[in-house]
């Protein structure tokens, strides 16, 4: 059977005769599976892992007629149409470069998402970033409803794409958390503002190199429509936007934490203003919201504030729906939030710190901290996030595959920091970790939790691992 050109393939396409792989069995996988079955193609779904999640969706998917391959996630059928790749799959794993070999075409999840809009599409906001992705992504979305627009969050922050675009009800617009991991394979969609806020080393067991994970952040922008928002205080994404291939009469709108040069948003006078999407922007600036609007306060949460409304009124959202989305915001889970406090020290959950870069960033809110570190390091090395925060660092408490790495990099740099290493490896170990991060602290510090890692050698995901932070804090003051 010669195979089917999938190139121009949209929503309302012949997808009868198409065979679609679909890799991983995860959220995106699923939604994909599911609605490419309903469109009439033939779904084969492969996934590496066998385990009762994986088998569980395996069972809905083989209701509607789908084929299931569990156990053996690198094997390209011979006859595939399209591959279309989950989050989280490296580049290049064994499947893509099957794929690549043969000439079978390589979708994301947010390429598939792209062409599976339909005749009255929602607009795209895109965020992508190291770290304050979903920060950025949830205010962005509380800005839009503010201003009465049918309006989610989607993406990264887990929610299917696909299953938002492919929503009979359909949205004015959405706000798409992006990870790196599904850039690459993005080929055709059109945002009408994108952001990087910052490039930090991160993922690179996935991406192979710092330079092929910035490569893949770049994506973000191309074929942007109105605005190409970057972040004035990271050179990596003015460069970005520099070497975009934008749509025509695209601008480039910068972000900062002082003031605001022109085509910029900043903060005056404990204000967050607009020079950007102003008619007189040469000589006046709009008030967009006060920086106590913002919250957790955090400097950098300010930028993300910023680089919410600079996507948000590149939509043409109203300066009042900027403050009064920034008031209703609902901050995520595990995201500098406070815990308690216990013996006057106060416990703050990070667990969605994951990489240096975020962990940098929450240590460098506190001080004295006593930090709570270590997981699985994803290729990282700590040596330059010890060196930036040493001076506030009391000590530190190491728990996880690569605890290791963060002992010898404070061996190295902060010698003089206590540091105990938890050895247990079941999600009970929290209990001692916390106790021991109490034995080092003194009333007027902060026990922070902000590993710097991935959560999977030991824990479901970083919620999980906050929550047993939260509960062994809770038990500690006898509640």
């Amino acid at each position: 059977m010669s195979p089917v050109d999938v190139s121009a393939h949209v929503r309302g396409s012949d997808w009868a005769g198409v065979h679609a792989v679909v890799a991983g069995i995860g959220i995106a996988g699923f939604a994909a599976a599911d609605h490419l079955v309903h469109l009439g193609a033939r779904v084969t779904v492969i996934d590496g892992a066998a385990g009762e999640r994986q088998r569980r969706r395996a069972d809905i998917l083989e209701v509607v007629g789908a084929t299931i391959r569990l156990g053996d996630g690198d094997t390209l059928p011979d006859d595939a149409d399209v591959l279309v790749v989950s989050p989280g799959l490296p580049p290049a794993a064994p499947v893509i470069r099957a794929a690549q070999a043969q000439g079978v075409p390589v979708w994301g999840e947010l390429e598939l998402a792209w062409r599976l809009r339909g005749d009255d599409p929602a607009a795209w906001l895109v965020v992508t970033g190291t770290n304050g992705k979903t920060t950025t992504t949830l205010m962005l979305e509380s800005m839009l409803r503010a201003a009465g627009l049918r309006t989610a969050a989607v993406g990264n922050i887990g929610v299917s794409l696909i299953d938002a675009v492919m929503d009979p009800e359909g949205f004015d617009v959405l706000a798409v958390e992006v990870g790196a991991p599904q850039l690459p394979f993005l080929l055709t969609a059109s945002p009408v503002a994108s952001v990087c806020l910052n490039v930090a080393e991160d993922h690179i067991d996935l991406f192979g190199s710092p330079d092929a994970y910035r490569a893949a952040k770049a994506r973000i922008y191309a074929r942007t429509q109105v605005a190409a928002v970057y972040n004035a205080a990271e050179p990596e994404t003015i460069r970005m936007v520099e070497e975009a291939d934008v749509v025509e009469g695209c601008r480039a709108i910068g972000v900062t934490l002082g003031v605001p040069g022109l085509s910029m948003l900043g903060v005056v006078d404990d204000l967050l203003v607009d020079r950007a999407f102003v008619e007189d922007r040469h000589e006046s600036a709009q008030e967009l919201a006060s920086v106590h609007d913002v919250h957790p306060f955090a400097p950098h949460n300010v930028g993300n504030a910023l680089a919410a409304a600079a996507l948000a009124r590149a939509y043409g959202v109203p300066a009042a729906a900027v403050r009064e989305g920034l008031r209703s915001f609902e901050p995520a889970g595990h995201r500098i939030a406070d815990v308690g406090e216990v013996g006057g020290v106060r416990y703050v959950d990070d667990s969605k710190a994951t990489n240096c870069h975020a962990a940098e960033t929450s240590l460098l809110a506190y001080d004295p901290v006593v930090w709570i570190a270590g997981g699985m390091a994803k290729g990282q090395e700590f040596d330059d996030l010890v060196l930036r925060t040493r001076d506030r660092i009391r000590g530190a408490v190491l728990l996880g595959v690569d605890r290791e790495r963060i002992r010898e990099a404070l061996a190295r740099h902060a010698p003089d920091v206590p540091v105990v290493e938890v050895s247990r490896t079941d999600t009970g170990a929290m209990d001692d970790v916390v106790d021991a991060a109490a034995a080092l602290a003194r009333p007027g510090d902060t026990v922070l939790l902000a590993p710097g890692c991935a959560s999977w050698d030991m824990y479901r995901d970083y919620a999980q691992r906050g929550d047993l932070f939260a509960e062994a804090v809770r038990r500690r003051a006898g509640q």
